[in-house]
């Protein structure tokens, strides 16, 4: 079972709950596999509401039991610097800064950006950098996450 695979069965278990499953990842197969869920709610993420999926999701994967051989599964919140996977995730968060890595590179080689996310729509977002806006298209997108500027 892949990624997606499991990202589908899991996901409506996480949400029945009451969370979002921001994220997942999986590294199976091999001797030891891993399956690290991230959730989140509006009212943030405790150790308790961990626990709670973590046992929840657990009961899931031993009657479905999609995973071949040992695996440990972990259940976190997504942190400061959480992933953006969807529309919905990008919308969400207009206004916060992220960093952008593109699957290839733009027409003047660029493929990082790192700046201000100003619009989202079905499409496509924007990022300021510097001054400049730059529209991108969420399937030019490899990984897009959350980097706060940290003040201290």
């Amino acid at each position: 079972m892949d990624t997606e695979e499991l990202t589908k069965l899991l996901e409506p278990e996480v949400n029945t709950l009451g969370y979002e499953l921001v994220d997942l990842e999986a590294r199976l197969g091999g001797r030891d596999g891993l399956v690290r869920l991230f959730i989140d709610s509006e009212d943030g993420i405790t150790l308790d509401d961990c626990e709670r999926v973590s046992h929840q999701v657990s009961a899931l994967l031993d009657v479905e039991d999609p995973i071949p051989g040992h695996y440990v599964l972990e259940v976190s919140s997504p942190g400061v610097n959480r992933r953006l996977r969807r529309p919905e995730d990008y919308g969400r968060f207009v206004g916060e800064r992220v960093k952008v890595e593109l699957r290839v590179p733009r027409e003047d080689g660029r493929r990082r950006f790192t700046g201000r996310l100003t619009t989202v729509d079905a499409e496509e977002f924007a990022v300021e950098v510097d001054g400049v806006t730059h529209r991108l298209r969420f399937d030019e997108v490899e990984k897009a996450r959350l980097a706060p500027e940290i003040k201290v």
